[in-house]
């Protein structure tokens, strides 16, 4: 039986993951600023650097805790989260202290990048020396990206 069960694991990580353009097709109503595609893969990128030096936080109620503690970074949040009141007070929180965000198409995608299984809704990274070139450059992007109003 166990040898029954191997070839559907490859089947289903064989199955071909939904492009930048149809992630768009299930995007909330309140997903503004939208990151690009080009962001979206910097971000992407920025995130697995991070975990990989365990400078995330991951998940609604840890990114909440530091965002009220004081901390600083990148806010990004996943535009395919429902219901949206999961989610919706964190991008106020991240104005009323000046931290940058911008929203991505795709849970599931943002939880790999942070090297998990789970999809996730919100991630914070943290600046570090290691990858500080490529946070950077994702922090002016995304500080450029207009509010909403």
């Amino acid at each position: 039986m166990a040898r029954e069960k191997q070839p559907e694991a490859t089947d289903a990580e064989g199955t071909p993951e939904r492009s930048y353009r149809e992630q768009l097709d299930f995007l909330n109503p309140i997903a503004q600023p939208l990151a690009s595609r080009k962001l979206t893969r910097k971000l992407y990128k920025c995130i697995r650097k991070a975990a990989k030096h365990k400078q995330i936080r991951r998940g609604v109620k840890e990114v909440q805790k530091f965002i009220n503690k004081g901390e600083k970074g990148i806010t990004v949040l996943a535009g395919d989260t429902l219901p949206i009141d999961v989610y919706c007070h964190i991008p106020i929180m991240c104005e009323d202290r000046s931290l940058p965000y911008a929203y991505v198409p795709s849970k599931s995608d943002l939880g790999a990048a942070a090297g998990s299984k789970r999809p996730t809704c919100v991630i914070m990274i943290k600046p570090h020396e290691e990858y500080q070139e490529s946070y950077d450059e994702c922090l002016e992007e995304v500080a450029a990206l207009p509010l909403p109003l």
